[in-house]
């Protein structure tokens, strides 16, 4: 029997889906096709795997919480790890990191599934078909890659070109329009899924042969990782050092061991506005409405409200998009272009390239109603049984108002509970927490008033989440 590891890479922000994906709520944990994230949707995939172990997923230290939070509101794993990178380094070290883990853990006899977070695979038969065929490629010492079938020439994906029985003949990234023309016609060439199939033992020999640095540095940042719960954070310093390279760079492409598994699996990557546009169910127009969207004489267009009506005339081949704090507007054919706004953003330092106006933290999140020189107005929900850190701010001066459900305060040396329509007010300079001890969600109202109002006027003295600069 074939043990086969899941490895799910969730790191990455998907720029080119802002401004829905930011920084700190990035693309795998949108909701874009249904109800559940594409990070769910992945997981619930992972779930149908024969002979399939826990799962193990790869995140940014910043998104460790919502991650979990996401795991287990499926409820589908009792058992699962996530490993925690404090700083992107590319697909190749959070393999690597991945499987010096599971060597360690797992054994080297196990063959390693490592699928991305925010791809959409529609057809769970093939799928369930192609990992399994795949998995005795990889057991009889093979690196495996999926390649999908064309449906058109596409110069936004790599490709991989198939040479005799499985093996790989080459690989090719992102060509111009003849040349994915071309390959639709050789019946050849194949989309780069960028999933992977391997055994521990095959990777680790190939791996030292190519891209031994890389390789080093990710066995240092396991052995000297740490272990939190259901968490193992890779070692800072090693990662800081270690290389970025993906995987096909840094392996796939100089292995002599490569080999392709074909399927048509009603795959995505979801890598643009337009790629969503492409998958998702249209009207009689042509059209993609999300939210509420009125249209008059529109065609072709992919249209999403997060809070908000959005209403649209004689609109075609656009793209449009509107969320608390930001709207998109540009063709849809332009969609790849959205990641030039987005460095534009990170340039210029605006909060909108990280934060929605919705923040998550572990405890719950916050909305930021309102916001002037010397006052801002939030709305705070606290998860059941969920309390922030005790704290205290040099600058800002708090009042609280519960409107749901009850909360613990702690406001200097005094603890009550406010229930709804009651309210404390918190000094300047007082140490204080917020709990909900109750099995409800909790939600206040929050009103700052001070002379500095940011997130970083905070004096933590005590967090269960081992937290140092989040709220």
């Amino acid at each position: 029997m074939i043990r086969i590891q899941p490895v799910i890479l969730a790191g990455g922000t998907g720029s080119r889906l802002w401004p829905l994906s930011r920084e700190l709520y990035p693309k795998q944990l949108l909701r874009l096709t249904d109800d559940t994230s594409l990070l769910q949707t992945t997981l619930s995939r992972t779930a149908t795997i024969e002979n399939a172990l826990p799962p193990i997923i790869v995140v940014g230290e910043e998104h460790r919480f919502i991650t979990r939070s996401q795991i287990d509101a499926l409820g589908l794993f009792a058992d699962y790890t996530i490993l925690l990178e404090s700083i992107g380094r590319n697909t190749a070290p959070a393999i690597c990191g991945a499987v010096e883990y599971c060597r360690r853990n797992v054994g080297e006899d196990t063959i390693m599934l490592v699928m991305p977070a925010d791809h959409i695979v529609t057809n769970i038969d093939a799928f369930q078909k192609a990992v399994q065929e795949a998995a005795e490629l990889a057991a009889a010492g093979s690196l495996v890659t999926f390649g999908i079938t064309p449906t058109h020439p596409e110069t936004g994906y790599g490709y991989v070109e198939r040479g005799t029985g499985t093996c790989v003949a080459s690989f090719t990234e992102k060509p111009d329009l003849a040349v994915a023309s071309e390959y639709l016609r050789s019946g050849n060439h194949f989309w780069n899924s960028g999933m992977f199939a391997f055994s521990l033992a095959t990777f680790l020999e190939e791996m030292q042969s190519h891209g031994a640095t890389i390789l080093e540095y990710m066995e240092k940042a396991v052995s000297n990782g740490s272990e939190d719960g259901l968490f193992f954070r890779f070692n800072k310093d090693a990662m800081n050092h270690c290389p970025s390279d993906s995987i096909d760079y840094a392996l796939m492409e100089k292995t002599s061991r490569a080999a392709v598994v074909v399927a048509d699996l009603g795959w995505s990557d979801i890598g643009s506005w337009q790629a969503l546009w492409q998958v998702l169910e249209k009207d009689e127009f042509g059209n993609v409405c999300q939210g509420d969207v009125l249209l008059e004489d529109t065609r072709n267009c992919l249209i999403r409200s997060e809070n908000m009506l959005v209403a649209a005339v004689g609109m075609e081949d656009a793209l449009i998009v509107q969320t608390d704090d930001a709207v998109l507007v540009a063709p849809l054919s332009r969609s790849q272009d959205v990641k030039k706004i987005v460095s534009k953003l990170k340039t210029q330092k605006r909060k909108e390239f990280s934060f929605h106006s919705t923040v998550h933290r572990p405890w719950g999140s916050y909305a930021v109603l309102e916001e002037e020189d010397r006052f801002q107005i939030k709305r705070i929900s606290v998860h059941p049984k969920a309390k922030l850190s005790l704290q205290m701010h040099h600058h800002r001066y708090e009042h609280w108002v519960v409107v749901k459900g009850t909360a613990r305060v702690t406001n200097g040396e005094k603890v009550m509970l406010l229930h709804e329509n009651e309210s404390t007010y918190i000094p300047a300079g007082t140490t204080h927490r917020l709990e909900n001890p109750g099995v409800i969600e909790l939600e206040l109202i929050e009103v700052q008033i001070g002379p500095y109002l940011g997130e970083d006027d905070i004096v933590r003295f005590e967090d269960v989440y081992g937290r140092d600069e989040e709220k």
